[in-house]
């Protein structure tokens, strides 16, 4: 598989490493290494990040929702503007892009715009989710996978692949090494919330599911190389 265009999803809890909140520098910089390799090959990558290493809208009890989520889109933009000066530091050109202004730290987001940075060679990030409350990062990467044209969306998790049920819980789970979106959808497998799985059956955005903690995870994923599950449209 070859593709041009990749729209990658870091989990934020992944990015914590052992410590599970904040960041672990090696692990970041562990990432931009791999990431490096696909950039210089000349793969334009998107970057997606969550914020559950900070905040979690969804999990803050008796907060007004729309406020909690609000907290959690600023959490995915503290977790670009630091993995992008990672990445900047291990020799790439990057800029972040949100949906509402962020001062001078982020640019507002456009798809012409976005588009003038890949051509340009840049690692562009995606960060604060759609902008608006109820929506996840899942949903905000679909979106921009969608708006991109981007030929597949990487989904970098703490699990190996999907399965067909919690494999934390069940130890007879079985991973499944391909898979269609309606399949996820029906057994509502939950790789992705319902409205990104929706969106990427519409769109036919295939995505894939690996362990960023495996070696060289990304590095393969982005030259077509799964070693987690394969979700077709």
């Amino acid at each position: 598989m070859k593709w041009n265009r990749v729209l990658l999803k870091l989990s934020g809890e992944a990015l914590a490493g052992p410590k599970k909140t904040g960041f672990d520098e090696d692990t970041v910089k562990e990432v931009a290494r791999q990431v490096k390799l696909s950039a210089d090959a000349g793969v334009e990558v998107g970057i997606v990040i969550g914020g559950g290493n900070f905040w979690r809208g969804r999990t803050s009890g008796t907060m007004d929702r729309t406020k909690a989520d609000q907290i959690g889109m600023l959490a995915t933009v503290m977790n670009c503007v630091y993995v992008s000066e990672i990445f900047r530091g291990a020799g790439m050109k990057t800029e972040i892009l949100t949906p509402f202004v962020c001062g001078s730290m982020t640019k507002l987001f456009s798809k012409d715009l976005a588009n003038k940075y890949f051509s340009q060679g840049k690692v562009v990030f995606f960060a604060g989710g759609t902008g608006h409350p109820y929506f996840s990062t899942d949903t905000g990467i679909t979106l921009r996978a969608a708006e991109m044209e981007a030929d597949v969306i990487l989904l970098a998790k703490s699990v190996d692949g999907v399965y067909d049920s919690d494999p934390a819980v069940n130890p007879k789970a079985k991973k499944y090494d391909t898979i269609s979106i309606e399949e996820v959808i029906e057994k509502k497998l939950a790789v992705v919330d319902l409205t990104a799985s929706i969106m990427c059956m519409e769109h036919k955005i295939p995505m894939a599911v690996f362990d960023l903690g495996e070696p060289d995870s990304i590095a393969n994923a982005m030259r077509g190389k799964i070693n987690g599950t394969v979700i077709t449209v």
